[in-house]
């Protein structure tokens, strides 16, 4: 099923597109990465995914009914989320427990399962030991974890990641990417990645949707298949 859509978008900041005349479907339950050179307009892209943006032409599409019997919940991860100085306060723990605040009600009572949540998002991403430290005494890989543990506390059905590898060593990296790809497997879990390192994530992907330009011409928008898993019209809904 469609989970977005988006068709003949042009969007640009003063009065010059970045992005002209793009067209793109992705589909629930897959995991795909959105790759480019710089300047390709890969996080512009994500924002009018989101509606954080509005194109001047064109239409976005989010499909609420692309979960049957769920309440659509995006959870996401912008570039750099994980620049707090060295005097940002908070623990760990605080932070990520604020994934949950849109469930956990007006008075933020947390459950038992709610709290087990918080520490499982922790311990998948290899943070729960680091729980009662102040965010800024964190390395930069150290912060992208607990902000992705954030997003996973608040049980998304779509994930969406603006290079969230950034500041993590090899094992790292290839730990979050096998992560994403068991959240789609067993979960049906949507993860959407823009990233450079396409070398280690294809592996993990079903699809790489590549943003190009040609001098003169606009947007393409090319996609290829990275495994077997397929998508799309005539895929299997089940």
């Amino acid at each position: 099923m469609i989970l977005a859509s988006m068709e003949n978008v042009v969007f640009g900041y003063g009065d010059r597109p970045v992005v002209d005349g793009l067209t793109l479907e992705i589909y629930a339950g897959e995991f795909v990465g959105i790759a480019g050179p710089n300047g390709a307009a890969k996080s512009t892209v994500l924002k009018l995914l989101l509606g954080l943006i509005k194109p001047w032409s064109g239409s976005v599409r989010l499909n609420a009914g692309a979960y049957p019997g769920e309440k659509l919940a995006v959870g996401y991860v912008p570039q750099q989320v994980a620049s707090f100085n060295s005097g940002f306060p908070s623990k760990v723990i605080e932070l990520v427990r604020s994934g949950c605040y849109a469930k956990a009600g007006l008075f933020r009572r947390f459950t038992p399962a709610q709290e087990a949540l918080v520490e499982a998002s922790l311990k998948q991403v290899g943070m729960w030991e680091f729980r009662n430290r102040r965010i800024g005494d964190l390395s930069g890989g150290q912060k992208q974890r607990i902000c992705i543990a954030r997003a996973l506390a608040g049980q998304p059905n779509v994930l969406i990641l603006d290079e969230p590898a950034t500041g993590m060593d090899q094992a790292g990296r290839n730990g979050l990417y096998g992560l994403l790809r068991h959240y789609a497997d067993a979960h049906g879990l949507t993860v959407i990645m823009v990233t450079h390192g396409l070398d280690e994530t294809a592996a993990y992907l079903d699809r790489v949707i590549h943003l190009e330009r040609k001098e003169n011409e606009q947007w393409q928008c090319l996609t290829t298949s990275s495994c077997s898993v397929r998508f799309g019209p005539g895929a299997s809904s089940e």
